[in-house]
C-alpha cells in the first residue's frame, strides 16, 4: 500500500471537499435575498406609478426562505412583508406592485433578507418628476 506524506493527504482531503461544494446545483449552495424595482424613471409631478418590486432567492422552504422583504420611498417604509415558516412567500419569486404618488424626485428602496444569509443589499430605482 501507498504511503502519502500527512500534508499531501490534507490538501488532497480539503480539495476533494472543495471540488464536491462547488460542484452541486446552484440552490444547495447559500443565498442571500435580493429585490429588484420595475418602474418608470420620469413621470409628470403629481402622477400615481405602479412599481413592481421583485424579491429572489435560491430556496422557499419552513428552514430557508425569505424572512422579511421592504419598499420605501425617500427613507419612509410604504410596504413591509414578514414572513415564517408557517406563513412563506408564495414561492422563492414573488413580486408585489405598489402605488406611489410622486410629488417630486423620488428615490424608492427595496430590500429583502434570507432567513439564513441574509440580504444582497438595497436595490435603488429614481424617478424624476417633471
Amino acid at each position: 500500500m501507498l504511503s502519502m506524506p500527512k500534508v499531501t493527504r490534507r490538501f488532497f482531503v480539503v480539495s476533494a471537499i472543495g471540488v464536491f461544494f462547488i460542484g452541486l446545483p446552484r440552490p444547495c449552495r447559500a443565498d442571500k435575498a435580493e429585490a429588484s424595482i420595475e418602474g418608470p424613471r420620469e413621470v409628470s409631478k403629481g402622477e400615481e406609478v405602479v412599481l413592481k418590486v421583485t424579491f429572489s432567492h435560491s430556496s422557499n422552504t419552513p428552514s430557508h426562505y425569505v424572512e422579511w422583504a421592504y419598499v420605501r420611498v425617500n427613507g419612509k417604509e410604504v410596504a413591509r412583508w414578514d414572513f415564517t415558516p408557517e406563513k412563506l412567500p408564495e414561492s422563492a419569486r414573488f413580486t408585489r406592485e405598489v402605488r406611489v404618488k410622486i410629488e417630486g424626485d423620488t428615490e424608492i428602496t427595496a430590500q429583502g433578507s434570507c432567513n439564513k444569509h441574509g440580504s444582497k443589499g438595497q436595490t435603488t430605482l429614481r424617478i424624476r418628476a417633471k
